[in-house]
């Protein structure tokens, strides 16, 4: 099940109640030259700062940008000391230690382990909120030397999904019902999550929010029977890329075609990876999921 970051970050990490920002050893350099970086959403942060050209490895899953990615990979669920120190050069041509690592999970205890050898390592766990993912990328541009791209980026996507929110047009009458989907297990998120909160802020009610424990941390596994009485009148679909998942393969799974959102036509498609990260994509989530939340509100079929 687990074979990229993506639900592993979903179901375990933005799970635990960890510090939110967490640095070992001594602070990374103004200006690093050697990055490491284990976690797909640092490494598009990293580029749209300005600091791609200091990252010298990314991880396995690291996706995006397109193009710029150095070719260098480290597998981030199962890393090596061997292997991250054996990415960077020194002027001479012998290797070197890298001025900065960024992970997103501790696989390995990857982070204990190149700590003790005086590597900077900064754990930059999935967020519970908005303010925390706009902290971890104010916290990279401080650590790589691009401060006030960081502090644009962070205040340029903070507007964007204010102005999102705003949009939306109150709707106490409505109760507008939602099913986000992680995976075809029918594993989904509750508003105490980073997505979940930024989705209760348009007014939606997260039907994983009732049959959700503590034991579930957030990610509660459904089940295809409670989805379908509790009828959602909008899902989202966040494994359409690692799955395949489409609006007509919902429609196909038994009781599902009689769910509002499959009949009338409120299946929401996202990309896996912008769903399963909070760097400068973000916006292009909260975007899509807003338009879906106010195509569902003027809908009649939904409200008659």
């Amino acid at each position: 099940m687990f074979k990229s970051l993506r639900l592993v970050l979903a179901l375990s990490l933005g799970a635990i109640a960890l510090p939110l920002l967490s640095t070992t050893s001594a602070t990374a350099s103004s200006s690093p030259s050697c990055i490491v970086s284990l976690s797909p959403t640092a490494t598009e942060t990293l580029f749209a700062i300005g600091a791609g050209p200091q990252v010298q490895a990314v991880d396995s899953d690291s996706n995006y940008p397109t193009h710029g990615l150095p070719t260098k990979r480290v597998n981030a669920l199962n890393p090596s000391v061997e292997a991250v120190l054996g990415i960077c050069k020194s002027a001479s041509g012998a290797s070197a230690k890298p001025n900065l690592v960024i992970i997103s999970y501790d696989a390995n205890s990857i982070k204990e382990k190149l700590s003790a050898l005086g590597v900077t390592v900064v754990a930059q766990d999935a967020p519970t909120s908005l303010a925390g993912a706009l902290a971890q990328i104010r916290q990279l541009g401080a650590l790589t030397g691009h401060v006030a791209t960081a502090n644009s980026l962070a205040t340029s996507l903070s507007r964007s999904i204010a102005a999102d929110i705003k949009s939306v047009p109150a709707h106490p009458t409505k109760k507008l019902t939602v099913y986000y989907e992680l995976d075809p297990t029918f594993y989904s998120l509750t508003s105490g999550t980073f997505v979940g909160s930024l989705m209760k802020a348009l007014g939606v009610v997260n039907i994983a929010d009732a049959d959700a424990t503590t034991a579930d941390a957030g990610y509660p596994q459904l089940s295809a029977e409670y989805i379908v009485s509790a009828n959602p009148k909008l899902i989202f679909l966040a494994d359409t890329l690692c799955c395949k998942i489409t609006p007509a393969a919902v429609a196909k799974r038994p009781g599902f075609s009689k769910v509002s959102a499959v009949l009338d036509g409120h299946v929401v498609n996202l990309n896996d990876d912008v769903a399963s990260r909070w760097g400068p994509r973000l916006v292009l989530l909260m975007n899509q999921i807003t338009a879906a939340v106010k195509r569902a509100l003027v809908d009649p079929r939904l409200w008659k």
